[in-house]
């Protein structure tokens, strides 16, 4: 494959159409979104919750999520990086799709009041809570190889083959796995176009809640993230709670937040009809 090099002046001229575009698509987007969620995480009202799992380090589950339920995923101890995906739980073929969700908020911070897509250009999760706002959705999960890496001479189990394990029990194969996002994973872009961890915008406790905008089946990774800076392989547990959540209000700020927010549930409505 040939690579072609450009000038610096074609780059800037490249970075100036982006931001361009960039101001048009946030002409519609609210000024600020809110304020991360308050700790400690509130109670679930215990008539809404329909399951509990707790997570051990290390370890993956999956499950059945419709449309209106949510899932909190806690932290409980502290310092855990989740791996979540997501398929259609009436076509698998439709699965969670990053690159969507990045370009289209133009932003790859995911918080409270953003949206996460699917490939066909629906939105399969509203952020209706979140503690932390320190996520990843451009690095992908821990693997054999990066685990041999950083943890020399240690058995360990890793998030790739984790969810290989995921799909195989949905009849799925590799190919099927969508790409990954990392909740509790402060990964941000330095100057140099490198990928930093900045263990400071994490809190311990942290939580997000995400409401299911369709039939999903969910599935989770609880291994550490590539980039995290602790040389022990010692993940911590973290506790996944599928409820039923509130109705959506008229301007739910998830639904109304941005214009492909809305074509997005446009979408869904059409899927719906």
């Amino acid at each position: 494959m040939m690579h072609v090099r450009r000038s610096p002046e074609e780059i800037a001229a490249n970075r100036q159409r982006y931001e361009e575009h960039q101001k048009k698509g946030l002409e519609f987007a609210p000024k600020a979104l809110p304020a991360p969620s308050p700790l400690p995480a509130p109670a679930i009202d215990a008539a809404a919750i329909i399951h509990q799992e707790t997570i051990p380090g290390g370890w993956y589950w999956s499950t059945m999520l419709k449309r209106g339920e949510a899932l909190r995923i806690d932290q409980g101890e502290g310092g855990a990086t989740v791996a979540l995906v997501a398929w259609n739980a009436v076509d698998t073929s439709e699965r969670l799709n990053l690159a969507d969700t990045v370009k289209v908020q133009w932003t790859t911070a995911l918080g409270k009041g953003r949206v996460i897509f699917s490939d066909m250009g629906r939105v399969m999760f509203s952020l209706i809570e979140d503690s932390s706002g320190a996520h990843d959705c451009l690095m992908g999960g821990s693997t054999a190889a990066s685990n041999a890496i950083k943890y020399p001479g240690v058995k360990t189990r890793n998030t790739r083959d984790n969810l290989v394990l995921v799909a195989g029990k949905l009849g799925l194969a590799r190919r099927d796995i969508p790409s990954i996002l990392n909740l509790f994973a402060p990964v941000r872009v330095g100057d140099d176009g490198g990928f930093n961890w900045r263990g400071k915008l994490s809190n311990s406790g942290d939580y997000a809640e995400l409401r299911a905008e369709m039939d999903m089946i969910v599935g989770f990774s609880n291994c550490p993230h590539p980039l995290d800076p602790d040389p022990v392989y010692a993940p911590k547990p973290v506790i996944v709670t599928r409820f039923r959540a509130a109705a959506p209000a008229l301007d739910d700020l998830a639904r109304t937040a941005t214009a492909e927010a809305i074509r997005g549930f446009e979408n869904n409505a059409a899927m719906l009809a």
